[in-house]
């Protein structure tokens, strides 16, 4: 039974539309406006995915700023974010069609209308109400929903065909300087000021990216907060999950080993659980956006399905808020920043090991070509290292027929050629800029 009033629906739009006033939207995340933008076309709905808190109903609401700024009127935009209380107990495909109905009656929009539809998951058989937009005609449609219960993998049965995915993710280097108010101007004004950027690097490797503990206090607080709710709401619930410990200890011993080589098998005898139930529980950490598991380069799929894998954690502050430790591991949470920006890029990453045990960190691909062979060490100062480094990228080029691999550091820059091969040296600052 449906009990709002029309009168208490519109109401309710009015505190959080852009139809009597502009909105606050936080700091602009640029690069990820452009490119929903570039995906938006008429039949398809847009689906804003990535992990919890990472900023997806934010940038929703800049969308809409935008789209005002380019001329379109404020009533043909409608936001409706339900996770508001006030809807809890209407959240049916029927409701969805009445909050239409009272858009249109109130605000009688002329043209097209579009419509952000924030934590959408929590309407059963929303899709019914989706499809019924798309069909129709006249009506851009961007989705949000918590990785917990909308994922892209449901959105392929839910909506086939009438979706295009974006992917948002916690901030990166060069966002994290624009939230701390550090906008420099050109290349030569960001040299000028690296002095400054890279005091800031070690803050963002520390507590990473997620947009409220950068511009929070208690960060520490916080992290652990997203780290709980992430494992609770979007696992233990989610999958109905008995062993809650034991999901915990895996979850623990991931952060703990973020950018180290993992096999299922020899956690099993780690932690004494099944090696199903570690690659199935393995599946559901990737499914929420917690950790990416990179396989081993090879031509053939079974070949990186019997490898042992990498692991990554999407955001260095919650591995170092979970694991309580930082200053000893900076050589793997300087992997894992160069991981996270490779995977914003949106490349396909791999890391490479032939038969002899050499190993570079990564190969990226891009259309079916390598695009980069990628050493990271923290200090190649020391001779041993440096020769170690360069062995194994040096045969990776050779196997990839390349002439140019690069080294990321903490703060070396330079240029060396060895057997016709360009190696670059790359400080981890200009390196995520």
């Amino acid at each position: 039974m449906l009990n709002l009033s029309q009168d208490k629906i519109i109401e309710i739009l009015l505190d959080v539309n852009f139809w009597r006033e502009d909105r606050f939207c936080g700091v602009e995340r640029r690069p990820y406006l452009e490119s929903i933008f570039r995906l938006a076309h008429d039949g398809l709905a847009v689906t804003l995915v990535g992990p919890r808190r990472s900023g997806k109903s934010t940038i929703m609401n800049q969308l809409i700023r935008h789209l005002i700024a380019q001329g379109v009127p404020q009533q043909n935009t409608l936001y409706v974010n339900f996770e508001d209380p006030r809807f809890f107990g209407e959240l049916t495909p029927e409701f969805m069609n009445r909050l239409l109905s009272v858009y249109l009656t109130f605000l009688k929009p002329d043209g097209k209308i579009y419509l952000f539809l924030d934590e959408v998951q929590n309407v059963h058989a929303w899709e019914r109400f989706v499809r019924q937009m798309i069909d129709q005609g006249g009506r851009q449609i961007f989705i949000t929903g918590s990785s917990s219960k909308l994922l892209s993998r449901e959105l392929g049965t839910l909506l086939t065909g009438r979706h295009l995915d974006a992917a948002i993710y916690p901030l990166n280097f060069s966002e994290f300087l624009s939230f701390k108010g550090m906008v420099y101007e050109d290349r030569l004004d960001m040299i000028r000021r690296q002095n400054e950027i890279r005091r800031e690097i070690k803050e963002f490797m520390q507590w990473g990216g997620f947009p409220a503990v950068v511009l929070g206090m208690n960060k520490q607080e916080i992290l652990l907060g997203y780290a709980g709710d992430i494992l609770t709401r979007d696992i233990v619930e989610r999958f109905g999950i008995a062993k809650v410990d034991n999901l915990r200890t895996l979850y623990k011993y991931y952060m703990t080993n973020a950018a180290s080589l993992i096999s299922y098998n020899s956690i099993k005898g780690f932690l004494n659980i099944p090696v199903d139930t570690i690659e199935r529980w393995s599946n559901y950490l990737n499914q929420a956006f917690l950790f990416f598991f990179v396989r081993r380069f090879s031509y053939s799929l079974k070949e990186q399905e019997k490898n042992p894998r990498k692991v990554y954690c999407i955001d260095t502050g919650i591995r170092n808020a979970v694991s309580f430790r930082f200053t000893e591991d900076l050589g793997k949470l300087l992997e894992n920043m160069v991981f996270l920006k490779f995977l914003h890029g949106g490349a396909d990453i791999f890391y490479w090991k032939d038969a002899q045990g050499y190993e570079v960190d990564f190969v990226t691909m891009e259309k079916g070509k390598i695009r980069d062979v990628c050493q990271v060490s923290f200090d190649v100062s020391e001779a041993k290292t440096k020769h170690r480094e360069l062995r194994a990228l040096l045969r990776a080029l050779a196997f990839f027929n390349l002439k140019e691999g690069l080294i990321v550091t903490e703060d070396l820059e330079a240029d060396e050629t060895i057997d016709g091969c360009l190696i670059r040296y790359v400080p981890l600052w200009k390196f995520l800029l």
